[in-house]
């Protein structure tokens, strides 16, 4: 590594520390129905939305409600995505002529987009008009993401509020977000990336010659509005086929670290908000510092991996399946920025990092992607391992356990071991009847572990609603399109619904008041085993799979063996 790339993460960790503070307070006063410099230019927006809707926004739900209305909405949402793309032959804005989408891709999709994962099986620029990209994925980009965080900010009630039947309401938090958070930043950013050369246009396909006399096709086409939110918003939907390794996608050096910065803006942002919500900042700031930790150590034997001498190849440093314009350490840095977030956006392919660093971000995924995580998901998803620690601790010395003035006993616990470990089944499941099937070794570009890697990484990336994938993997068949979906679909709603009962058990908890024996979540001591507890489950749960993956490829690497 050369001195200007620990320059660059240095500078990129110390921008997302001084984001931290005022974006977590701005949400807190938007999600705390406070009134921020937004409300005067967007208040007419939220307030026109319930009114078309007929929403009051005075009333709350119970967890049971909230989760009624959660699921309703995906439900019509995945409804109204497979329409558009089912139809979009005979719909406007397809200057291309694009066919319509076959149902299995369409199905796939739009649970994918749906639920955050934004997993493609398919050539954005290809495959889906320009009607589709913007109404069906564009739109479902900020709703997903909305969505996210909405879930976060009603277990964040469940867990500061006191005797309470109530959590929020599902609709009213949604518009919220869209309006005052996810909207007016993404105007910002897109502007941003137009100015860095990013394309936003209408136009068709444009067809040129090449210096050396072939005819070649450029797409184009508003991808600027979607790369905002699909960074913001964790999705990682790409525009192009090549998401962000596409010039027009990510232009620039510096397209490039504020798109990573974005992806993580958000998330991290959240764990203040949190802390605010709560009246526990120092706990709040104890949840960043262990994302943080995490986030650098894994980043660093990433980094230390693919700078080390391959013996195969007898180099470092190996460019084959990365960007040129942004070199090695920022692709390393973008696959684990991505992978710690629910982000599937790339700059370079995955399925050419060395294999270390691609188990790597297959870890960061596996551990349910809380190192700052998706838009709400990572905060709740760490939450989750929180409620454990605390749990886990209780037990050490003989005490009920208490989280923040709230006794965990067993109803909890039931859901936050049904939250974590429905992923765990998906992904160990479906890679598992994947390796006996020969409709899905068909579509393996390798044998050997690598193979194995680019099925665990399908599975591993849609039930952590991810969206990167191990690019030799073809994907977009009827098998994968309906097994993916259904591990997309595990991944988001068998661990929010828990999260939601968890949240309304919670919430109607009386206050217990901290006593001598009352274990402290704001100490370095509870950070350091919140992260024992984590990589305990992780490495129990996935060290068998990884070690007929990535493991087993880089022992082999060593020992020179090829396949």
């Amino acid at each position: 590594m050369r001195i200007v790339d620990y320059i660059q993460f240095i500078i990129f960790v110390v921008a997302l520390i001084a984001l931290t503070p005022p974006l977590g307070r701005y949400m807190a006063k938007v999600f705390q129905g406070e009134k921020t410099w937004m409300h005067k230019p967007l208040g007419w927006l939220e307030t026109l939305t319930y009114k078309a809707s007929g929403i009051d926004p005075k009333e709350e739900m119970s967890w049971k409600g909230y989760a009624v209305a959660f699921v309703v909405f995906h439900i019509i949402a995945i409804i109204v995505l497979m329409t558009l793309q089912m139809t979009q032959a005979w719909l406007p804005l397809n200057p291309q002529n694009l066919p319509n989408v076959s149902w299995d891709s369409s199905l796939n999709t739009a649970v994918s987009f749906i639920t955050n994962t934004n997993w493609q099986g398919y050539s954005g620029e290809v495959t889906m008009s320009n009607l589709t990209q913007m109404v069906a994925l564009t739109v479902q980009n900020f709703l997903s993401a909305a969505c996210g965080i909405a879930v976060a900010i009603a277990l964040t009630r469940g867990i500061a509020r006191r005797s309470s039947s109530t959590i929020g309401n599902f609709w009213v938090d949604t518009t919220r977000t869209t309006v005052y958070v996810l909207l007016p930043i993404c105007v910002v950013f897109a502007i941003f990336l137009v100015g860095q050369g990013v394309v936003q246009t209408f136009a068709p396909f444009v067809d040129v010659i090449t210096l050396e006399g072939a005819k070649q096709t450029i797409a184009l086409g508003p991808a600027a509005s979607q790369v905002a939110i699909k960074m913001l918003g964790t999705n990682g939907g790409g525009f192009f086929n090549a998401n962000a390794a596409h010039p027009f996608e990510n232009s620039t050096a510096l397209s490039n670290f504020f798109q990573m910065l974005s992806i993580f803006a958000i998330g991290a942002a959240l764990t203040y908000t949190y802390g605010t919500m709560t009246k526990s900042r120092r706990h709040g700031w104890i949840i960043f510092g262990v994302m943080l930790a995490m986030f650098i150590g894994f980043t660093s034997l990433s980094l230390t991996s693919e700078f080390t001498t391959n013996p195969t190849f007898h180099q470092a440093g190996i460019m084959e399946g990365k960007e040129t314009r942004f070199g090695v350490f920022n692709s390393i840095l973008f696959s684990t920025v991505t992978t710690s977030a629910s982000c599937g956006a790339v700059n370079a392919m995955h399925s050419s990092l060395s294999p270390l660093s691609g188990g790597i971000a297959m870890v960061n995924m596996m551990l349910g992607e809380i190192i700052f995580g998706g838009v709400g998901a990572g905060l709740y998803g760490m939450l989750l391992f929180v409620l454990l620690t605390v749990f886990i601790a209780g037990l050490m010395v003989g005490r009920t356990p208490e989280y923040l003035g709230k006794k965990i006993e067993a109803r909890e616990m039931t859901m936050v071991i049904l939250a974590i470990l429905s992923p765990c089944a998906a992904i160990l499941i479906g890679t598992g009847i994947s390796a006996v099937t020969p409709a899905a070794l068909s579509s393996l570009a390798n044998k050997g572990p690598h193979g194995f890697s680019e099925m665990l990484y399908a599975f591993t990336s849609s039930a952590a609603n991810n969206g990167s994938a191990f690019a030799g993997l073809s994907a977009n068949t009827p098998f994968y399109n309906l097994m993916l979906a259904a591990a997309m679909f595990i991944g988001r709603f068998a661990i929010i619904i828990p999260i939601l009962a968890v949240a309304g058990s919670l919430a109607q908890k009386k206050y217990s008041p901290p006593s001598s024996g009352t274990f402290e979540t704001d100490t370095g001591l509870f950070a350091v085993l919140l992260i024992g507890v984590i990589l305990i489950v992780g490495a129990l749960t996935f060290l068998p799979g990884l070690s007929l993956g990535p493991i087993v490829e880089h022992l082999m690497m060593i020992k020179g063996i090829t396949f």
